[in-house]
């Protein structure tokens, strides 16, 4: 790992859509850290990620509004005056798209249309920064993934995030907004949800290891994966806002060595100094929806931005389980409702800006 220098956003005007979530909040403390001003829009939707906890370094340092990206009215007033806007709200789980493809239409579609169309009407001089997933490309046909493979997703998530990729394209291409579009790999690290395993498959293992439970590596361990720690993954977000030879490309931001799973179960167990795993046959489900090995070709967005990854995957692991079990009662022990004080009664108060 290197202690890198990050860009300097020194009085810049930043907006975060899902700045509450994993990705979203550390951003947030990296941009307050080079000096941006930052409002974060967040709806706080249960089983999402959203925590304000998860900002607690900086939360009186950054506005907050709790709100949906779909409302036309609150974006088109949040847009205004800002320099950059990083767009990470939507629907993120593969698995939860699978049974109710509608959130993701929702939120990722139509979300994203309704900030572009502010963007365009209200702010057009601003960088548009979108983060995708590098499940839009479905199957690897080819290893590594570079971004010319063709695009075939294997589920609504992936299709929802490809579309919401094109709808900012048009924008760039038809009305001039500065957009650089990312395709994330699997991000791990501080701050994300840990009450489910819908999403973030590193972090999941990281809580069972946490909780002494036994993780399941399923077939013989030796699908391949690039694991990025979530310090590397911010940096190319500011990287990539800050380079204007990314305007209007489409950038992998992953690891170019790939990690089988059992790989990453005996990295983790090993610098968590507890853990258990077993090799579990894949379900018929579980089969059909794996898309096999998956690592990314890193070399245009080297090439262009100047960015590649820094942190070794033992290191990031070591520095996730020593945050959760810091922070463990933030993130998944249920917290203890407060007192209502008697002959009070408890009065709901809609909450816009916090």
């Amino acid at each position: 790992m290197l202690n890198l220098p990050l860009p300097s956003f020194d009085g810049a005007r930043v907006l975060i859509t899902g700045g509450l979530g994993f990705i979203g909040s550390n951003l947030a403390i990296a941009l307050v850290g080079a000096g941006a001003r930052v409002t974060i829009i967040d709806a706080l939707i249960p089983e999402y990620g959203g925590n304000f906890f998860n900002i607690a370094p900086v939360r009186d340092q950054v506005h907050v509004h709790v709100g949906d990206i779909c409302d036309t009215h609150a974006m088109n007033w949040l847009v205004r005056g800002q320099d950059f806007i990083f767009h990470l709200a939507g629907q993120v789980s593969h698995v939860l798209s699978l049974t109710n493809p509608f959130p993701d239409i929702e939120y990722n579609i139509k979300g994203t249309a309704v900030l572009m169309e502010a963007v365009r009407r209200h702010q057009p001089q601003a960088r548009v920064i979108f983060t995708g997933t590098r499940g839009q490309y479905g199957s690897a046909v080819q290893l590594p993934v570079s971004e010319d493979t063709p695009t075939n997703p294997r589920g609504i998530y992936e299709i929802s995030n490809l579309t919401a990729e094109k709808i900012i394209q048009v924008y760039h291409q038809t009305h001039g907004i500065w957009a650089v579009l990312l395709r994330l790999t699997n991000t791990y690290g501080p701050r994300a949800q840990m009450k489910h395993s819908h999403y973030g498959v590193v972090n999941w293992f990281v809580r069972q290891v946490i909780d002494d439970e036994c993780i399941q590596v399923f077939g013989d361990g030796s699908i391949q994966r690039d694991f990025l720690y979530i310090e590397d993954c911010v940096r190319a977000l500011l990287m990539a806002a800050d380079c204007d030879e990314a305007c209007g490309e489409v950038l992998n931001v992953g690891v170019d060595r790939p990690t089988t799973f059992l790989e990453l179960v005996q990295t983790l167990i090993s610098v968590a100094g507890q853990g258990r795993w077993e090799f579990a046959p894949f379900s018929p489900e579980r089969r059909a929806q794996e898309p096999g090995h998956f690592y990314s070709d890193i070399r245009k967005i080297r090439r262009i931005v100047g960015w590649e990854p820094t942190w070794e995957l033992a290191d990031g692991l070591r520095e996730t389980v020593a945050y959760y079990r810091t922070y463990r009662e933030h993130y998944w022990t249920p917290a203890r409702p407060a007192r209502r004080r008697a002959g009070r009664r408890a009065v709901s108060r809609p909450q816009l800006t916090v």
